[in-house]
């Protein structure tokens, strides 16, 4: 008896089959995504290891208020089960600051916020305004929606450049985008020269972000509904500690938000960070108390650098940016192996060999100029000519 086993035959669904395979294998085969999401740049944030002292990413170094920490151990499990709904504590930030409730937006942090804006006004061909060094969502977020990026360098002051900027606007910019303070230089753009630039492009969304607005004080909001193309954004995730919970907020002419918010999810806040809100709101005595933390560790700081004889660029936020020079790499190892986490800016437009520092409370800006004094020690560091 033959007991071979038989050669199972191929069919047309193996074929097929194999043939699909040979396809998907073809990098050319694959789905492509738009052109401007391959030549959009990409922000690789240094966040592996974070576990010593946080200098460097201009974070809370502490802690929220206690009043937001008693809050979250009321969350319920079946709270985490909700859809999060975020028109109600629109309208209790919109009180707190003063505005209308059409007039605020929240959103995922103020990444999401900025991500918004150029996905509401921008079309490929437009043309996007930013001041150069700044924050690198801007770039990674216009650069998706068009090639129209203009760029006005700052010069070794670091300043912000008015009036270059002010000429560099033209009939095709549709978005404006400036920090104040500026990351990560610390400078400040004047109110007045804010308005004036509003005044000056009527036909832009000139966006003000104020996310280190509480260590400097000076702020546009109060324009916000005067002033017609004006959008303010301010974040949770500094002064309030909230960073982890993604929760910023955008404050603008209510039609023109009326755009953000139509491309923007319904659910893009987390129900948590919604509900612990009111309660960072409302402790206004441990925000106070941690902005003249910040204050005070600002100034100490700065007259240590004096002191080593490092230069530093005056600065209004919760950081302070410093030149290293050629050693700036070997500087962020050392520190990170002495347990103090810096942020190297050496990659950002004008910012050779400079590295940034966070100020926190008391007990960390401490540790942090101890930390830097002995290890520009130990490198027989000297000041760049």
């Amino acid at each position: 008896m033959n007991t071979a086993i038989p050669v199972r035959k191929e069919t047309n669904v193996d074929i097929e089959m194999e043939r699909a395979r040979e396809v998907v294998s073809e990098d050319k085969a694959l789905p492509h995504p738009r052109q401007r999401v391959l030549e959009m740049p990409e922000y690789h944030p240094p966040l592996a290891n974070r576990s010593l002292l946080r200098l460097d990413f201009n974070e809370n170094t502490f802690a929220p208020s206690p009043k937001v920490i008693e809050r979250l151990r009321q969350t319920a499990a079946e709270d985490l089960t909700i859809y999060p709904e975020r028109q109600h504590f629109e309208v209790v930030v919109a009180g707190h600051f003063d505005l209308e409730p059409e007039q605020v937006l929240l959103t995922n942090g103020v990444d999401e916020a900025i991500h918004l804006l150029c996905a509401a006004f921008l079309e490929d061909g437009d043309e996007a305004l930013i001041s150069t060094p700044t924050f690198f969502m801007y770039d990674v977020s216009i650069g998706m929606m068009t090639r129209g990026l203009k760029r006005v360098q700052a010069d070794a002051s670091l300043e912000f450049p008015f009036e270059r900027f002010l000429s560099a606007i033209t009939p095709r910019t549709k978005l404006i985008m400036v920090a104040s303070p500026n990351n990560p230089t610390g400078a400040v753009v004047s109110r007045a020269h804010l308005l004036d630039l509003c005044r000056a492009a009527p036909h832009a969304v000139v966006f003000v972000d104020e996310a280190y607005f509480h260590f400097h004080g000076e702020t546009t909001l109060g324009d916000v509904g005067q002033v017609q193309n004006l959008i303010v954004a301010r974040t949770f995730s500094k002064a309030y500690g909230l960073a982890n919970l993604r929760v910023g907020m955008l404050a603008g002419d209510a039609q023109l938000l009326g755009y953000v918010r139509k491309v923007s999810s319904p659910y893009n806040v987390n129900g948590v960070a919604l509900d612990v809100l009111p309660f960072a709101l409302e402790d206004r005595a441990y925000l106070d108390w941690y902005i003249a933390e910040v204050h005070a560790g600002r100034q100490r700081l700065t007259e240590a650098l004096d002191e080593m004889d490092v230069r530093y660029w005056p600065s209004q936020a919760n950081f302070v940016l410093f030149e290293i020079g050629p050693r700036h790499k070997e500087l962020v190892s050392r520190m990170r192996e002495a347990g103090v986490l810096l942020r190297d800016r050496s990659a950002d437009p004008g910012c050779a060999g400079y590295v940034r520092m966070t100020i926190g409370i008391a007990d960390h800006v401490t540790r942090g100029i101890e930390a830097l004094r002995a290890t520009l020690k130990e490198m027989q560091w000297t000041r760049p000519q």
